[in-house]
């Protein structure tokens, strides 16, 4: 916590970070905070001020910009309060990037050129096309060695035309960077310009588990990591899941690979013999139409289970010349699929005017028209609608 004045307060608006309309508040400048603003690839903090929560911290110029929700009197008194587990769990995550990078270089000579520090994971971009997974290994037990060895970290000021400051490691200063520059080391590791916030001691990383690295921009890799009380969230995630997979596969955790193949087999055999199955009533509901002495100029069919093969299958055997069919697959309370197939003329009639009945979207040629559907429910109204055609093509029936 931390005391201090509110300088000033303007009316503004925010946008959302997952997106959606943006939200009325307040912009506050304060004499003084102890809220991070976003930046150098670090997240803001959140926090109060008094009982109003901070929505947003953004820097402009030298200043901090706290975001919130109501309006506070420029030249009050207020009490800061610091969202400490937001804080300590970005402190984690920014020095062990720090540490990632310092060793990454040192052992293999990968520049580190960017990196993200996102709501699941970290991310470090190396400036190397490869990274293999031995390499990997061997990092993460050299960075877990130097928290071991409970390493410090500080942090200096320094002037920005210091000589010293061209020898620390450093991506450049924003263009609207005034004062002094901040040092952060890691003591006989790694010196690095840095404006975002740091653990005291490497121990206070706890530890570091790199999840391995992903393909980046051209000749990049990214590498991804966890720090300190993310690892342990991540082996709780982990073990749960455990406990679930032993308790539905009846079996042990060094087991559940071989169960799970064993399933995706069995399913497999399944979903062909239900195909064939699919395929052999659509047979015979074809061949049991044509058996009808009396032929029909509309056919009318809805399954819940089948797909557009078995709808095709049943066009193909029944023949669509002189006949119109009509044909539904799925759930009849949410969305399917449909197929209108018959004269080529009818069907291009027809098919758009289907489709927007049934609330979907579709395609057709050569006498079939079928897509989605999201209203199954209005198959009925489709029914009246083709059968009106009908009755106006062929006037005496």
């Amino acid at each position: 916590q931390f005391t201090t004045r509110v300088v000033s307060c303007r009316a503004a608006e925010l946008r959302p970070e997952g997106g959606g309309e943006p939200v009325r508040g307040f912009q506050v400048v304060l004499e003084d905070t102890i809220l991070f603003p976003e930046g150098g690839g670090q997240p803001d903090d959140r926090g109060l001020i008094g009982d109003v929560p901070v929505l947003r911290v953004t820097r402009r110029g030298p200043e901090a910009v706290h975001f919130v929700p109501a309006a506070l009197e420029p030249g009050a008194e207020v009490l800061l309060s610091l969202d400490w587990e937001r804080r300590f769990d970005h402190m984690q995550q920014h020095s062990g990037q720090h540490l990632i990078s310092a060793i990454a270089e040192q052992m293999f000579g990968f520049k580190t050129t960017s990196w993200e520090l996102g709501r699941q994971r970290g991310v470090i971009e190396l400036d190397t096309p490869l990274v293999t997974a031995e390499q990997v290994t061997a990092l993460e037990k050299s960075v877990n060695e130097k928290i071991r060895d409970r390493v410090p970290v500080t942090v200096r000021e320094l002037a920005a035309d210091d000589p010293e400051v061209e020898t620390v490691r450093s991506r450049g200063l924003p263009d609207d960077h005034v004062g002094p520059v901040r040092v952060v080391d890691i003591e006989g590791i790694d010196s690095n310009l840095c404006c975002g916030t740091h653990v005291s001691n490497l121990s206070d990383l706890q530890v570091i588990k790199l999840l391995g690295v992903e393909k980046g921009k051209k000749n990049k890799t990214n590498l991804v990591f966890l720090v300190g009380n993310r690892v342990l969230k991540s082996i709780e995630q982990s073990h749960n899941t455990e406990k679930a997979l032993t308790s539905l596969l009846k079996n042990g955790p060094g087991e559940h690979v071989e169960a799970v193949r064993r399933l995706q087999s069995s399913v497999k055999l399944l979903q062909k013999n239900n195909l064939n199955l699919l395929r052999d009533i659509a047979v015979l509901i074809a061949r049991d139409f044509k058996s009808k002495p009396a032929p029909r100029q509309l056919f009318v069919l809805h399954r819940k289970e089948g797909d557009s093969e078995f709808m095709n299958i049943i066009a193909n055997e029944i023949g669509t010349e002189e006949t119109l069919l009509f044909l539904t697959v799925g759930d009849e309370k949410e969305a399917g699929l449909f197929l209108l197939a018959g004269p080529v003329e009818a069907v291009e009639n027809l098919g758009p005017r289907v489709a927007e009945l049934l609330g979907g979207k579709g395609a057709g040629k050569r006498g079939r028209f079928q897509g989605k559907a999201a209203k199954m429910s209005r198959r009925g109204e489709v029914q009246v609608l083709l059968q009106e055609f009908i009755s106006h093509q062929n006037p005496e029936g």
